[in-house]
């Protein structure tokens, strides 16, 4: 080598040296954020600003964003009161004024939820061409207070928002709150949790769905399980996670992780079926969008439940109930239920929410699972390495306390604590949680742990440094169009051809269609609404009676009355069972050729159906008539694929097995299989 080349050779290693030394500088160098204060003084220390929350003049270490997470927790919780600390551990419903969403009956100790009737009639429409979009109900609370109470004197930081306002007015109440906890001792701000807000349901009882909103509309869960489309998926968490960003919303009480084994369950709209597999890639792919791969500053904390699988109730029960407090495993497949949650720690979920019931046969002590030391600590903790926040379902400690009834409240704490729930839901009171503590029953020690997770979440949110958000520009963001349209695909993916024998399908322009809804809500003088949109591109012709059609299009929207409306009695799937008039629905398969459609808010049996005559079906899982139609058109051709297994008839249901998948069960067990779907290029069996 010359010396002109070692030359350059050094020169280079010396450059490419120096570049590495500036590169680390950099990366060391403290990126400032943005900070957003409504009272606290800004301080200024070498260039760099920070917010004096605790309005003593000087940095503290909680408020210097610079400083590692935990670094900021331990110096903050060195300033926290006891009282500080038990509060921050409660997450009560929030009151919103004139929001008309609460009902001041309080259920009854140890009975579960007042009953709630969730359902849409005409009178509630908001759009002609939805059925589902309806005016929010009223719903049923346990414990709330009054926000500047909730703040001020019980110190509560964490909030439900059950109302459905405009976006604009959740913004502006968001900032509101936000402000209000800035003005307090500490200035620690308030986390906003919400139950889904983007999904076409009908069930949306209280802790379930907030129904139709200003949000993007969204196939319900078990529809976007049909899609079997997980980028899609990803971009549907991906656009609720803006929606609800904007608006101050920065928790999500969803989704669920639990499998939909046991046909009879209320519960199963909500879920993504009852395959374990398909239900982990959907959970994986909701919390990489709504958290990202790690939770920051554009994050909805996700609230992954109900822990370790809610499906296998008893005879289909649920455990808001006394009569349902028990979950069981007769097919021996407890394991298979732990995969989506497996699926959700390695997704990095801030939080999971243990379910109320009680596990019977199994080797576990026969108590709620929030008061389950082997479910919580030996299982979620140790063997699964959940590390983050442990978050009770809906008032297990004073409403369903299944197993330790005989415990005072106090004592329920201390085990739920004993077991490690670190955030109760369903009441804003801490003084019995306070007393538990003084009493010597728990020690502050324990506290702390909870408080520290809990803390770490809001400081990796970004809500120290600004939790305040533009109500005008979410008003603005909040169901554009641009979503909308990504969200109507959805819905059209979400629907399933499930027969198709005739070859009705797809219509061809200019028939003559009558077009019948039939949902009985209970109220209107008939369940039947008769539709004639316009404006299809494909010149269908919708007439006023079935004398005057080609084709009968009937969609039937089956209801069981809602979670809350449960009898404690098993429910029977039947569609005459479910407010369906079944003979009418048979005179009109045989009147005309007919394509029935079905929303499957449950596997409903079809048995009683001419099952000679009703050669074309179509499953919906929440969307729309317009979705619907370009189905049947054939504007788009149908891709989805079923989410669970529609039995064979009402026996098949009562003799399954509550944790064994429909596509598990014997031959026999199914009129139509996980996973079947056809397209207009598909053999019809």
């Amino acid at each position: 080598m010359t010396h002109l080349a070692k030359y350059r050779f050094r020169t280079s290693v010396f450059l490419a040296g120096a570049l590495l030394i500036m590169a680390a500088v950099a990366a060391q160098k403290p990126q400032q954020p943005a900070l957003a204060s409504r009272s606290v003084k800004i301080l200024t220390q070498k260039g760099l600003t920070f917010k004096d929350l605790n309005k003593n003049g000087t940095l503290d270490r909680y408020e210097d964003w610079r400083l590692p997470v935990e670094t900021r927790v331990k110096d903050l919780i060195g300033q926290m009161t006891l009282e500080e600390k038990v509060g921050f551990m409660l997450i009560s419903t929030t009151r919103m004024g004139g929001d008309n969403a609460f009902q001041q009956n309080a259920p009854a100790a140890g009975r579960g939820p007042t009953e709630i009737t969730s359902a849409f009639n005409e009178e509630d429409l908001v759009q002609p061409n939805n059925i589902f979009t309806r005016k929010p109900l009223p719903v049923p609370i346990m414990s709330a207070a009054g926000t500047t109470k909730a703040v001020t004197q019980f110190h509560l930081r964490h909030f439900i928002l059950r109302a459905n306002p405009s976006a604009q007015t959740i913004a502006d109440w968001a900032n509101n709150l936000q402000a209000l906890c800035e003005s307090s001792r500490l200035g620690i701000p308030a986390i906003v949790a919400s139950n889904p807000r983007n999904h076409i349901t009908i069930d949306a009882a209280v802790g379930l769905s907030v129904g139709t909103t200003a949000f993007s509309k969204w196939p319900g869960e078990l529809g976007l399980a049909a899609m079997r489309d997980l980028k899609l998926t990803r971009e549907f968490a991906d656009i609720a996670r803006q929606e609800w960003t904007a608006v101050g919303l920065r928790k999500g009480y969803m989704y669920m992780a639990d499998l939909a084994t046991e046909p009879r369950w209320q519960r199963i709209e909500g879920t993504f079926g009852e395959d374990a597999d398909l239900a982990s890639g959907m959970i994986r792919e909701l919390i990489l969008g709504f958290q990202g791969t790690q939770l920051g500053t554009n994050s909805v904390a996700m609230t992954t439940k109900h822990f370790p699988g809610g499906g296998p109730q008893e005879n289909g029960l649920d455990s808001h109930f006394d009569w349902g407090k028990y979950a069981h495993y007769p097919g021996g497949m407890f394991e298979y239920h732990l995969k989506p949650f497996k699926a959700a720690i390695e997704a990095g979920t801030s939080a999971i929410m243990p379910y109320y019931s009680s596990p019977k046969g199994k080797e576990f002590e026969e108590v709620g699972f929030s008061y389950n030391q082997a479910i919580i600590q030996d299982l979620l903790r140790k063997q699964l390495g959940f590390k983050g926040i442990i978050n009770s379902d809906t008032g297990p400690i004073e409403m369903m306390p299944w197993g330790v009834e005989n415990l005072t409240i106090p004592q329920r704490y201390q085990k739920a604590l004993a077991a490690g729930v670190d955030l109760f839901s369903g009441t804003a009171d801490p003084t019995v949680l306070l007393a538990t503590v003084q009493q010597g029953l728990v020690t502050e020690a324990r506290i702390n742990e909870s408080v520290e997770r809990l803390l770490s979440e809001k400081f990796k949110l970004g809500l120290f440094e600004n939790p305040y958000v533009d109500a005008r520009k979410a008003q603005q963001l909040v169901g554009n169009t641009q979503f909308q349209q990504k969200a109507d695909l959805a819905q059209r993916k979400s629907i399933v051809l499930l027969r198709n024998s005739a070859k009705v399908l797809p219509l061809r322009p200019k028939t003559k269609v009558y077009f019948e809804t039939y949902y009985d809500n209970g109220r209107s003088a008939s369940p039947i609404t008769v539709h004639k949109p316009t404006g299809f591109a494909n010149a269908l012709e919708f007439v006023s009676s079935k004398e005057e059609a080609d084709v009968v299009l009937v969609w039937l929207i089956p209801s069981a009355g809602g979670l809350f409306a449960s009898a404690g009695k098993p429910i029977d799937l039947s569609l005459s069972k479910n407010k369906i008039d079944v003979g009418h629905v048979n005179d009109l398969i045989k009147s005309k050729p007919t394509i029935l459609a079905i929303n499957f808010s449950s596997p409903w049996v079809l048995d009683e159906l001419d099952s000679g005559q009703a050669k074309t079906i179509l499953a919906t899982f929440g969307t729309t008539s317009n979705a619907l139609l370009d189905i049947v058109s054939g504007s788009y051709k149908p891709t989805g694929k079923l989410p669970f297994t529609i039995p064979v008839s009402q026996r098949a249901v009562v003799e399954n097995k509550s944790d064994v998948p429909g596509g598990r069960e014997p031959d026999g067990y199914a009129l139509f299989k996980f996973g079947d779907g056809l397209s207009y290029d598909s053999v019809d069996r």
